[in-house]
Parts: C-alpha cells; structure tokens; sequence
C-alpha cells in the first residue's frame, strides 16, 4: 500500500484537542478518564493543559476555540480509548450519567452486528466526540447501525 519511509516503530504520542473553556474540559477529563495535570499554561489567551497518567503525556487542551466541535469540518472525527474489561467501560458510563454527559447510543453497544468489541458512545462539554471500549464483552447488545461500523456514523 504506502512505501517506507525508513520509519522503524511507529506508536500515537498524544492527541491535541481545542476546547472552549479549559475550567470546564479539565475537570471533565481528569474526572472521566483519571488524568492527572503533568503541566498546564494559565496565562490569559494561552491556557493550556497536559493530561495522562502514570507520568504518560495522552492529551493536550488548548483553549484556543470560538465554538464548539462540528462533525461537518474536516479533522477529528472522534477519539477512542480502550480499556481492558467492559465492567471499566460500564464504570465510566456511570460517572458520565453523573455529569450529564449526552450520549450518542444508550449504554454499552457493540462495534458491529456479532461484534465482540464494543463500548460507550459519549460527548464532551464542547461536543467532542469520544468512546471508551474494551475488546470483548459487548456482544450481548445489538448493533446500533447493522453491519456498519458503530464508531463509524455517530
């Protein structure tokens, strides 16, 4: 498919993200996901914050955005975490039912119809789209959208 670029190892660092308001996307982060801040920017117009854990860099904030996150712009189209079990999945839905977090897909749904792999379909405060999954438990739910890939189209 692609030629070589001499790259040996290749793994995803972090990922970037522009919020509206970083008093409010920190602590929906840090709460959701346990990140802990590893180093934040508070100057007025260049606010900023690093999230991850265990001492790992996994996202950055930058309140730097006017509006919030459309599906209609070229760029992100969501951002996926995995975790190990579905029990952790099923976890974190109830902390987000705690914060009002809107939903795409009622609960737990699989990634396909017989899909084993699957999760939980979310929102952040801008409109950002994520989904934490695991990689088995999941195929005891329908598929929301058939044999379309469920992350695909929300």
């Amino acid at each position: 498919m692609g030629q070589s670029t001499g790259i040996k190892s290749l793994q995803t660092g972090h990922v970037g993200l522009n919020v509206t308001d970083i008093e409010r996307s920190l602590p929906f982060y840090a709460e959701v996901f346990g990140f802990e801040v590893l180093s934040e920017g508070k100057e007025e117009g260049r606010r900023w914050a690093f999230l991850g854990r265990e001492g790992h860099l996994l996202v950055t904030l930058w309140q730097q955005s006017d509006s919030g996150f459309t599906a209609s712009s070229a760029g992100l189209h969501h951002l996926s975490f995995q975790v190990e079990t579905i029990e952790e999945v099923r976890a974190a839905e109830q902390v987000l039912r705690g914060l009002n977090a809107p939903f795409q897909y009622d609960g737990v749904v699989p990634h396909g119809e017989g899909a084993a792999s699957g999760g939980i379909f979310f929102s952040d405060p801008d409109g950002i789209r994520l989904e934490i999954y695991a990689p088995t438990g999941a195929d005891t739910a329908p598929a929301p959208t058939g044999a379309a890939p469920t992350c695909g189209f929300f």
